[in-house]
């Protein structure tokens, strides 16, 4: 741990309080300006655009997740382990080949176009492609599984008395829904959100191949600087403060729920 996480975090906070060097290496001259300029108005907007899809990815994969995970749990036990292989599967092959047969569906000779020309529901093909819902629904696809793997190992704990004794006491389906097994499902919903918020963060390939390059997230802006801009401490204090920013999500997260978030869901 301290040798593969210890010594890297040490190093990137030591190179952010440093300058970037003429040619693109590190002058180490001790500077807080690569802090200052995060706060500019153009970097702030990318961190803005950041959280607000992460957080439209992880609602969305939320209420597509918890009906999905909940049947799922429901369903006889013979079935359970086929269901849950069906999330799993498609997730052995490569990310990058997964995003690139998203990036052919929805291309404007994609089969999504030609299907709805054939119905008759578009007279021309639609631009999917390099737009911001492009880039949510690659987000969504991604980090589906890891939504959908907490609640349901959250849903599947709980145990059938405590609907029966809510219907005994008079409870409606829906109210036995929301006073049992909304609450009890709570470590996992918050599991699953906190699972799929931070990678979201992170996940500049989407942008990059579904976007266009037109979508500029904080993953996107950390990835530039490393390897395109060679501005190191930049990138550096960027990494730092994106750490911060998620480790304090986490520590909101935790307290909202009132209690430690049980282990056995990741």
């Amino acid at each position: 741990m301290i040798f593969f996480m210890a010594v890297p975090i040490l190093y990137i906070i030591f190179i952010s309080f440093l300058q970037r060097g003429i040619n693109g290496g590190i002058d180490v001259i001790f500077s807080l300006e690569n802090y200052k300029r995060i706060f500019s108005p153009l970097y702030l907007r990318i961190f803005l655009d950041s959280v607000s899809i992460a957080f439209t990815t992880t609602l969305c994969t939320l209420f597509l997740g918890y009906p999905f995970a909940y049947l799922v749990a429901k369903i006889p036990k013979r079935f359970r382990i086929l269901a849950v292989m069906l999330i799993i599967i498609p997730f052995w092959t490569n990310s990058l080949i997964r995003t690139y047969a998203w990036m052919i569906l929805m291309s404007t000779g994609g089969l999504i176009n030609n299907v709805l020309i054939k119905m008759g529901l578009i007279s021309e093909p639609l631009k999917m492609l390099y737009t911001y819902g492009a880039v949510l629904v690659g987000m969504i696809y991604a980090l589906f599984p890891f939504m959908v793997l907490p609640l349901y190992t959250s849903i599947e704990k709980i145990e059938g008395i405590f609907i029966d004794a809510a219907k005994d006491l008079g409870a409606n389906p829906l109210k036995a829904f929301l006073t049992v097994t909304l609450p009890l499902t709570m470590p996992g919903i918050i599991a699953g959100c906190i699972l799929v918020f931070i990678p979201s963060l992170g996940l500049f390939y989407i942008c990059d191949l579904m976007g266009g390059s037109k979508v500029m997230l904080i993953g996107n802006l950390i990835k530039n600087q490393f390897l395109v801009s060679r501005d190191w401490p930049f990138g550096a204090a960027v990494s730092i403060i994106m750490m911060i920013a998620i480790l304090v999500i986490i520590g909101i997260s935790i307290k909202l729920l009132g209690k430690k978030i049980d282990l056995e869901v990741f």
